[in-house]
Formats: C-alpha cells, structure tokens, sequence
C-alpha cells in the first residue's frame, strides 16, 4: 500500500469516527424532541455528546462538523439545567441539528451512502376520511424531510395534539362523520392553544361561505373544494411549517453619539436583529460593504455632515437604491422632516427614540423591503434564485473560495424528458414538478448552497466550500431520491429523472465554470441520462 492510499484510508477511517458521533448527537436531540417533558433529563447527555463531537472533528480537521457543533454547544450554554426546552430556543437547535445533519451528508463515508435522517421540529398531522390518500400523503411528506402521523378519530387527533403540538393539521371538514364536524375538532383543539395551529381544511362535498367562514374562524389558512391532488397541499404544508426560518434584518446604524449608538444596539438585538453601529460618517462605505445591511438608520445633524448628505452618497450605488433609510433626530418641524425624506429617507422617528416605535417601523420596511428584493432576484414559479443573481452570487462565493482558499463547486440540472412530461399531462403539471424539484433540493441542501433557477427545466447549485467527489455524492443521493418521487397527475402517477453536471472552481472566470459544468451535464445526457457527471 502506497504513501497516498494508506492517507485516504487513515482520512475515511476518521471520517467515519466523527460521522458516527455526529449520529450519537443527531439521535439525542431527537430523544428530546420526541418527549418534551423529558426534554431537561437528556440535556446533558446531549451536552456531552456535542461536546465529544467537537473534540473529534477539531482533531480530524473536518471543520464544518466542528462548526455546527460549537453552534449546539453555545445554544446548550442557554439552556439552564433542569429547565423546560423554550420555543426560541428550539428552534435555534433546529436550526443547527440541520445544518451538523448536511454537514454530515456531506462529509459521509466514501464507502457509506447511508444518510443521517433529517427530523423537522415537530410533525404534520393528517386527518381525513379517505386513509388511502392519507397514506399516499405521508409517504409524499417524507420524500421531503417532513414527519406526519395520519389519525382515523378526533380522539387521537385531539390526544396526540395535547401530547405534542404539530407545525399544521390537514383536515377534512367532515372528519368525524357528520357535517362540519372537522371544523369543530379544529375549534376544540385551537382552544387548548396559546397560538394558534395553522389549519389547511379540505371539503368534497360543501364549499359554501357559511362553511368556508367556519373554518376560517379556528385558524384555517386554506381550503380545498374540490379536493386537490398530493403535489398541491405539500406545497401548501410546506408554506405554513417552520422549515425556512426567518433570518434576522441587518441593520446599520450611524450615529455620531457613542452613547445613543449603543443604546440603539441594545434594543436591536434585544428585538432579535443583526445590528452593526458606527459613530464616523466617514466610515460609511465601508460599513456598506462589510456589513451589507437591510435597512439604515441615521442621525440627521452630525459634525461635518448631514444624515441628508450621507443618505444621498448611499442612493448613488446600485445595489443600495432600494435600501430603506430611517432618519433620527429630535427635529419636530414637520415640512422639514418631508424634505428630508424627499432627499433619499424613507422614514423619520424623532428622539427621545420610542423602542417599540422604532421596531415596528424597522419590521415593517423590513418586509417591504424583502418583498421587493425577492421580486428582482427570484424566479417567480419555484421561488429559487433567478439566472442573473445566481450569476451574481456565484461571482461572490469565487472571491470567497479566493480569500479564504476552500474549495467551491457548481452543479447544473436538467430535468429527464421535461417537454414529454408538458405533453403529456400539461403544463400545470410540469410546473408542479419543477416547484417540487425545488422544494425537494431546498430540503436537502445546506443554508450556505444557493439554489437557482437557470432557465426552463435547469437549476443551478452553488456549492461553497465542498470537494467535488463531495458534491458528486450530495447530488448523487438527491437524484437517486427523487427519481423515486412519485409525482400525482389526478388519478395517475409517474416518476421524473434528472441529469446534472459538476464544476469545481480552477481559478477561473465563473463564465468558464459555468460552461465547463454546462459540459459535464451534456455528458450525462449522453451517457443516458438520470446521473451526474465531474468535470474533467
């Protein structure tokens, strides 16, 4: 055995001891989830096994299971000892158990294609009167990470949901036997709530306002008459579950008092939000570009310049027009508080600040601002990146890979056969699929992949940090799952394939990498198609 096998083999030995403890962790904090009220007993097991998984991947160098671990153990440091698991707190967990659990996809065995189950925060509750589609359902849900539990009477459902509260219930409105009287099962249940569930309610037979009202009454977000097929209510469970998390808004403060700054800082984060604060408005371009902010709050009068004079040297950068901007100052003139909105400000609080003011005012330009963004750079079918930002975002993970010198993949995919599949059952349904092939890699990639939409039936997947035979791996798991994926068309089913193709960066152009990966997937397409190909 050779210097180099004799590494790979030491290397894959390694990986599998931290794999393998990644698992121990991945399997306790299910323990917790699974029994909330034993949740505090297992919370230094869970701990220590964290705590052993960091030791493991520092001394094996495998730095992204390293990460997300001191993530779970700084969370852990949060949770008093035996005290009850809070909700926040939760789902931060989540949050970091996901991403050790990509991490730990990604970093599998070579030889091991086993995959450590990802768990959703909690469970999606099914009932209705028809058992075979509620059957069909659950086997659909778990294609895409989701665990659901199917009820046949309102005892169970109403049983099950004191034991653990579940992130939706799909309903019929009938369930129980007689008319309506899903709807006041639902009503039952909601009252033992603080917050309440989020209810998607379906009806064969009554579509009336009066019924439709009913429901909305109890919580009910959507409601289906006729019934519509599986490919449409996950779509729909997806959107009201938990399992794109809401990150923070990033914002920049400049305020030339240290001490009103500060104080500013304080209530931010208090607020759960990303503040970033500088006293210098000279420092303004480059606080810009460091921090990349949301949304900018500025002191009008400041030594040598105006917050007027700042916010029109922001507007003149592309990337920052649509950036909201909020004026502070203690100037009650009105007339001149419109002049200064009109000179780039979008919004004006006056000092002392009213905390509670200054975040519902943040949140709502916030959302605004969101919105709007996610009109220019997301393609408005599947909600991914379009071809224009993944473009962009790619040229940025390039700089990136080139500071920090890591490794950076970009994968293209194309979809089998698509035109056969719109000629077949139509477009509504070929659009079901390319919606359910996004939502199936959104699953299963990590927070720090983008995932765009390149062009018709061709997604693209920015991979940063991952070896190619890493990457290969990933998509060779997704492409194996999804072509199990059985993909409804009103009483028939049918399973869908895709070809990809796989770059890693060779301090390249991403023009090149881009064409070299657009190579490699026209190689799987002639080797038949339904596999994924290295570029040479």
């Amino acid at each position: 055995m050779n210097d180099e096998s004799q590494k790979e083999k030491l290397r894959q030995h390694f990986a599998r001891r931290v794999t393998t403890q990644a698992r121990v962790v991945l399997d306790t904090w299910q323990k917790i989830h699974e029994d909330r009220e034993k949740a505090a007993a297992h919370r230094a097991e869970f701990s220590a096994a964290t705590d052993k998984l960091v030791r493991y991947a520092q001394r094996f160098e495998m730095v992204s299971h390293a990460e997300a671990g001191q993530t779970i153990l700084e969370l852990i440091n949060h949770w008093e000892a035996g005290s009850a698991l809070d909700e926040t707190l939760e789902r931060k967990l989540q949050d970091a158990i996901e991403s050790l659990s990509q991490s730990t996809l990604r970093r599998t065995d070579r030889n091991n294609s086993e995959v450590p189950h990802q768990f959703r925060r909690t469970p999606v509750y099914i009932a209705l009167a028809n058992q075979e589609m509620a059957g069909r359902l659950i086997r659909q849900l778990e294609f895409f990470g989701f665990r659901a539990s199917a009820f046949a009477s309102a005892e169970d459902l109403t049983e099950a949901c004191a034991l653990h509260k579940p992130e939706t219930i799909l309903v019929d409105v009938n369930f129980g036997g007689t008319p309506n009287a899903g709807i006041a099962t639902i009503e039952h249940l909601q009252e033992r709530h603080d917050t309440p569930i989020p209810i998607i309610f379906m009806s064969d037979e009554d579509g009336s306002i009066e019924t439709r009202l009913q429901a909305s009454r109890c919580g009910g977000e959507e409601f289906f008459y006729p019934a519509v097929d599986p490919g449409q209510l996950i779509e729909k469970i997806e959107t009201y579950t938990h399992g794109n998390t809401v990150e923070p808004y990033k914002v920049l403060v400049l305020d030339d008092s240290r001490a009103q700054a500060k104080y500013m800082e304080t209530v931010l984060k208090k607020a759960g939000m990303t503040a970033h604060i500088i006293t210098d408005p000279m420092q303004i371009i480059h606080a810009l570009e460091e921090f990349s902010p949301e949304i900018i709050i500025l002191d009008m009068y400041m030594p040598g310049c105006t917050g007027m004079e700042i916010a029109r040297v922001i507007r003149q950068q592309d990337r920052f027009h649509s950036v909201p901007i909020i004026y502070l100052s203690a100037e009650e003139d009105v007339s001149k508080q419109l002049h200064a909105m009109s000179l780039g400000g979008d919004d004006f609080l006056t000092k002392p600040i009213d905390p509670k003011h200054l975040i519902a005012t943040i949140h709502n330009r916030g959302r605004r601002a969101r919105s709007l963004l996610a009109l220019m750079i997301r393609d408005s079918l599947t909600g991914l990146f379009n071809h224009t930002h993944t473009l962009h975002l790619l040229d940025q993970e390039i700089v990136r890979a080139r500071q920090k010198d890591q490794p950076l993949c970009f994968a293209m995919i194309d979809i089998d056969y698509f035109k056969k599949v719109n000629d077949t059952f139509g477009h509504p349904i070929g659009d079901r699929v390319l919606r359910s092939l996004s939502m199936f890699l959104k699953q299963r990639l990590r927070k720090t992949d983008h995932i765009g939409r390149y062009g018709g039936e061709e997604f693209a997947i920015i991979l940063p940090n991952t070896r190619p035979s890493d990457a290969r791996n990933v998509l060779n798991e997704i492409r194996e799952r999804f072509s199990e994926l059985q993909q409804p068309a009103g009483d028939r089913e049918f399973h869908v394939t895709f070809s990809c193709g796989i770059a890693d960066w060779n301090e390249e152009t991403s023009q090149a990498m881009c064409e070299r990966a657009d190579r490699a997937l026209y190689t799987s397409k002639e080797l038949g198609r339904n596999c994924v190909t290295l570029a040479d």
